[in-house]
């Protein structure tokens, strides 16, 4: 590679690091470049520690933890950090992170790059709260048409912001790296179906949950947090679905693969709530992909597409539990058809990698040297 050792990046996002593969990724792939990397986030009163990683990190402890003036004092905190430090490129993770960067970037003359993780004004969230999300839009129209260089991660979406905004957004989608050690697959006695990411609405978790009750020789195990976990543990509880479903909370990055692997299917069943939703293509569908497990997918555009392209999985059309329940009774037992799924999988391991996405990270960066 060539060597940017001089060059300095900062990376920004509102979470605390300990999760976020994506960002994990671009950071180590510009390390990787000679870019010297610094990833700031924030620090919670659980937040497991940030350890193993081959670039710098930071982390702001904040008075508010949540709401408009979370995201009102996280950008005040990283603007003055921004403003007071040396930097040669400043790399913004989605819009509650660019305000700051925005300002920043205008007031050094530094070059700014935006990665947009989701269409972030159409999220469930804020569908319903129309005067939040009109904030969110006004920042996005005074920014976002000025932004030089940017990536999302789907075509979908780039194509939404092209024509909205006129800004060429590049696509980087969220694939993990390809797996060094061979994925040996035993199928267990009792099922595992698992969920990992945001236990957020609109997820299709309270279905599946429900949908546990006709569902037998299966363990639902959800890897995440969220603002809809103590309400869907408390749905379980009253289902009496607990020998049933298991929550693990959010896992390190490495323990979470380690589960991965173990799964009979992988759930993606994300509701039509926006387009943001309409448009996703997460990345635990390609975590599911690389670990070599088979996937149930809702019928949404981005995702049916890879499942079709290389026969992965199934699509379901309803999120109703009993019909989403016969869906994953058909994916985990239909040992014709998982066979079938298991061999393409290794096909689609192979060619869905980040060694391979990658490769747009570097011809944007490249830029800056």
């Amino acid at each position: 590679m060539t060597n940017f050792r001089a060059k300095k990046i900062v990376v920004s996002v509102t979470n605390d690091l300990v999760s976020d593969n994506r960002v994990h990724k671009v950071c180590t792939s510009l390390t990787n470049m000679g870019f010297g990397v610094l990833l700031v986030g924030r620090i919670l009163p659980l937040s497991l520690p940030v350890n193993n990683r081959e670039y710098q990190t930071k982390r702001f402890k904040l008075f508010f933890k949540t709401g408009a003036l979370f995201y009102v004092e996280y950008n005040f905190r990283l603007f003055l950090f921004l403003f007071f430090i040396k930097f040669d490129v400043l790399l913004a993770n989605d819009l509650d992170s660019l305000t700051a960067n925005f300002l920043v970037s205008k007031l050094k003359s530094k070059p700014l790059v935006y990665d947009s993780h989701e269409y972030f004004t159409e999220v469930p969230e804020l569908i319903n709260r129309p005067k939040v999300q009109r904030i969110w839009e006004w920042l996005e129209q005074k920014m976002v048409p000025k932004i030089k260089f940017a990536y999302t991660v789907c075509n979908s979406i780039a194509k939404v912001y092209e024509e909205q905004y006129g800004t060429k957004f590049k696509v980087v989608r969220n694939i993990p790296r390809e797996s060094k050690t061979a994925v040996i697959k035993k199928e267990n006695s009792n099922k595992i179906i698992l969920y990992q990411g945001a236990v957020n609405i609109g997820r299709g978790l309270e279905q599946a949950i429900l949908a546990m009750k006709y569902i037998n020789e299966a363990k639902l195990i959800i890897a995440g947090d969220g603002d809809i976990k103590k309400q869907l543990e408390d749905r379980v509880e009253k289902e009496n679905l607990g020998k049933r479903v298991e929550f693990v909370g959010r896992l390190p990055i490495e323990e979470l693969s380690k589960l991965t692997v173990k799964a009979d299917l992988g759930l993606s069943i994300e509701e039509d709530l926006g387009l943001n939703y309409r448009f996703a293509l997460p990345n635990k569908l390609f975590d599911y992909i690389q670990a070599q497990v088979p996937v149930l997918v809702s019928n949404l555009p981005e995702m049916v597409a890879i499942v079709k392209q290389y026969q992965i999985g199934e699509i379901t059309t309803s999120l109703e539990p009993k019909e989403l329940a016969e869906k994953i009774n058909y994916a985990l037992f239909n040992n014709r058809k998982r066979k079938e799924w298991i061999n393409n999988l290794k096909v689609a391991a192979k060619e869905l990698t980040w060694e391979k996405e990658e490769k747009i990270i570097y011809e944007i960066f490249s830029k800056f040297a």
